[in-house]
């Protein structure tokens, strides 16, 4: 019986051992993802350069593709604001509104570049650059949403 007993733990001690270093992996994964650093928007090239309604137009054709070529890239949209929002007093949303269909982009300024979204008027034409979230289509509301995040004022 005491041989058994034995022979179980190089196996436990393995087991835990293992499970150690695992914990240890995935902690350290968490930390370099939750602490993660972007470059300020302001000082990167944009991929593109687009105007707002034919951005939206080509959302609305095919967005599997337009996801494709956008998601993740900074993009640089010039347009008319159409409506400016304030959720809270950490974050202010500029939308451009496609008038005949609904759809819409929305930019998140946050942090660094909040004061610029927040001296933007509805009706301003302005270039706005930042990272393509990617857009969705809503079957209730029947429009396309394009959402933008660390947004900038590009001058």
């Amino acid at each position: 019986m005491s041989q058994q007993t034995i022979k179980r733990n190089p196996w436990r001690k393995r087991i835990l051992v293992s499970v150690l270093i695992l914990a240890v992996a995935v902690a350290g994964i968490y930390w370099y993802v939750a602490t993660e650093k972007f470059s300020d928007t302001k000082d990167r090239k944009a991929a593109y350069t687009v105007n707002a309604l034919d951005f939206i137009r080509e959302f609305q054709q095919d967005d599997s593709a337009a996801n494709m070529k956008y998601r993740e890239k900074i993009i640089t949209v010039n347009g008319r604001v159409s409506a400016l929002e304030a959720p809270d007093t950490s974050t202010v949303n500029v939308k451009f509104v496609d008038t005949t269909t609904g759809s819409y982009i929305i930019f998140a300024f946050q942090d660094t570049h909040l004061a610029e979204g927040k001296s933007l008027k509805t009706g301003d034409t302005v270039s706005i650059k930042g990272s393509c979230s990617g857009g969705t289509y809503s079957d209730i509301l029947e429009v396309t949403k394009i959402d933008f995040k660390r947004a900038a004022l590009n001058k």
